[in-house]
């Protein structure tokens, strides 16, 4: 999977942050990363918070989310590079100073790269991805991969490669695996349908958890 980096500019008041938590949810979405997906919404909260509050409201900046290594990356970018962001040691009762301190408790680490016009926050999460292209090995995951082996094992032309042409191999060799479900469904009596609906409901009840 291909996970080319993205940004998106938006102006620094509150009610842009609900926004940048439901863009970042969804683009997570389509990456598979579905595991950091809540500790990725905070960390976006937080460093756009961050913006809002110590360097004005309506100011414009720009979030960018991107893959350094196996970690997601996520930037906010705003143009003060004087107001810096600041980890306090921030109790229970204290009504600010929360910002970074939540960024740090989830992030596998975080800074602030300073230029001549602009300033960039960042945190770095832990994806558990065993690459950079590669995705997270749930459960559902092996399962389907073992399958898929099978059908390989059965028909070599299905064996997945490297790159696009592999992800298209790959793709009918999931509609060939569905394809024989159906039969077999069929075949016994079932409600192909009924069955579709519960596996999509269930598909996306997993997505939304």
């Amino acid at each position: 999977m291909m996970r080319k980096p993205w940004d998106l500019a938006f102006t620094a008041q509150p009610a842009e942050v609900a926004a940048l938590r439901r863009a970042v949810r969804a683009h997570l979405g389509r990456w598979g990363l579905h595991d950091v997906t809540d500790e990725a919404q905070l960390c976006v909260s937080e460093l756009a918070s961050n913006v809002i509050t110590h360097v004005g409201v309506g100011t414009p900046a720009t979030l960018a989310v991107s893959m350094n290594g196996v970690h997601l990356r996520i930037e906010v970018h705003d143009p003060d590079p004087r107001a810096l962001p600041t980890l306090l040691d921030a109790n229970v009762h204290a009504e600010g100073g929360r910002g970074m301190a939540l960024v740090d408790a989830v992030a596998a680490r975080w800074g602030v790269q300073l230029c001549l016009d602009r300033k960039v926050t960042w945190c770095e999460l832990a994806t558990g991805l065993p690459s950079p292209n590669g995705h997270v090995e749930g459960p559902g995951v092996l399962r389907a991969e073992a399958l898929l082996d099978f059908y390989a094992r059965e028909a070599p032309r299905l064996r997945p490669g490297s790159g696009r042409l592999g992800r298209a191999v790959a793709e009918e060799s999931v509609v060939a695996v569905i394809t024989d479900f159906l039969y077999w469904l069929r075949a016994h009596g079932c409600d192909v349908d009924e069955v579709l609906d519960r596996a999509q409901n269930r598909f996306d009840v997993a997505f939304e958890e």
